[in-house]
């Protein structure tokens, strides 16, 4: 079972301090200790470990103890009135009861799915946690290179507006530097409230608003796939995907399901023991000292009928084994699924990093192209503002394209069932 340590929730409250910047590994160690979702299925799971010690309790023997006493009188010797009391103590082992049996070893398989529900409400915290990062920084990202971005057409407005009073340009140089600018800023509006709402869900999850991010170098490599081979991810998430994991247990239980139900047919046998002390009326007389009772014996129950009900839920729990297979066979078939689209997204991520690393260049090029050619007057104030345009643009898309192929390895991985805390300390690692 999953316990924070104490150094991990008061580290958890140190990461927020305004002196250093968090980053993506004290992100989800506060996660850990904040994050409500996985607070539930950690509370969830604590609640299952108690299944186990329930259904061996239907093993153990059973003891108990009853009394009664009462002032009585009987017709047999009439004016008579005497002190009945009887107390009993009984031991009862079961000896054979297949449905208790049946049910400790369906607790071990509801045991092992608590546990798997926390493996993967941890995976799901690392995602949810590098998704809301990721997000926060293509927020941040946005919202620098649109402020860049109003910042040089500012720089190109005055210019024109400074062209047009020398009679170097017309004045629709400057109501298209003046419309450009315009729009910047109601884009920034945007960028802005945009960003708010992105570190809002980040806070939600890791329970304080963090004040600065580590962020992603321009220079970084994101890292390919290992192994490169679609087919062997596939495997692994056939046979490790937690979710598999967690339906090839559902049909194990649902087969103890049809057991359980079965021994509405078979016999009981327990072994009984009894010892009593009792005093009153003993035949015609009236007995005023304890006397002591004992006894030892083996009970048997046979069930003979039961108005088919039996019957009924054999063929019951038979119908959900059978539904329990096909969603094994399904959940199996999701995890490949699965597997192979984040593969390709981190393929596809891969080469459009790459792509977009080259437009960025050329981008850059182009910009410096048309300054040069607006200073000379080959080239008019719009197409610098176009070629600014899309540099900003192809930084930002750029970027972001780094956060998503991100993100689908570490869905890669998790589809695999394979998903860890070391796959953020990697990720944390090129953070700055």
């Amino acid at each position: 079972m999953y316990v924070p340590t104490l150094c991990a929730l008061l580290s958890a409250c140190a990461y927020f301090s305004p002196a250093a910047a968090l980053d993506l590994a004290q992100a989800y160690q506060a996660a850990l200790a904040n994050d409500a979702t996985f607070a539930s299925v950690r509370a969830a799971y604590t609640a299952t470990l108690e299944k186990l010690p329930q259904a061996r309790a239907g093993l153990l023997p059973s003891i108990g103890l009853t009394g009664t006493r009462a002032e009585a009188s009987t017709t047999r010797l009439p004016g008579v009135q005497y002190t009945s009391e009887s107390y009993t103590l009984q031991l009862t082992q079961p000896l054979f009861r297949w449905a208790n049996w049946q049910n400790y070893e369906q607790s071990k398989l509801q045991l092992a799915i608590g546990e798997t529900q926390l493996a993967q409400a941890r995976q799901d915290l690392i995602l949810r946690v590098a998704q809301a990062y990721f997000d926060v920084l293509a927020a941040q990202d946005n919202l620098a290179f649109i402020r860049a971005q109003k910042a040089a057409i500012e720089e190109q407005l005055e210019a024109a507006k400074r062209n047009f009073e020398i009679g170097t340009a017309t004045i629709t140089d400057t109501h298209e530097a003046q419309a450009r600018y315009d729009l910047a800023v109601a884009q920034e509006i945007q960028a802005e409230s945009e960003l708010t709402v992105r570190t809002s869900a980040l806070q939600q999850i890791i329970g304080q608003a963090p004040d600065t991010l580590a962020k992603l170098p321009e220079s970084v490599k994101v890292p390919a796939p290992e192994p490169a081979k679609l087919e062997a991810w596939t495997q692994q998430a056939a046979a490790n995907n937690l979710a598999v994991a967690q339906a090839s247990l559902a049909t194990e239980i649902a087969k103890r399901d049809i057991e359980i139900a079965k021994s509405g047919h078979y016999p009981t046998v327990d072994l009984t023991a009894n010892i009593g002390r009792s005093r009153g009326l003993v035949g015609q007389n009236v007995v005023n000292d304890f006397y002591t009772t004992r006894s030892v014996g083996v009970q048997v129950s046979v069930p003979i009928f039961s108005g088919l009900g039996t019957s009924a839920r054999v063929n019951e729990a038979v119908a959900l084994s059978e539904k329990a297979r096909h969603d094994l066979e399904a959940a199996r078939r999701a995890a490949v699924q699965n597997t192979r689209v984040a593969f390709q997204g981190v393929n596809a991520g891969l080469a459009q990093v790459r792509a977009l690393e080259a437009a960025q260049v050329s981008s850059r090029s182009a910009l410096e192209a048309n300054k040069t050619g607006y200073e000379v007057g080959v080239r008019i104030n719009i197409d610098v503002l176009n070629a600014q345009q899309q540099l900003y643009s192809t930084e930002r898309d750029l970027a972001k394209a780094r956060y998503d192929a991100l993100m689908s390895g570490l869905r890669l991985k998790a589809a695999a069932g394979i998903l860890s805390e070391d796959d953020v300390a990697k990720i944390n690692a090129l953070l700055r």
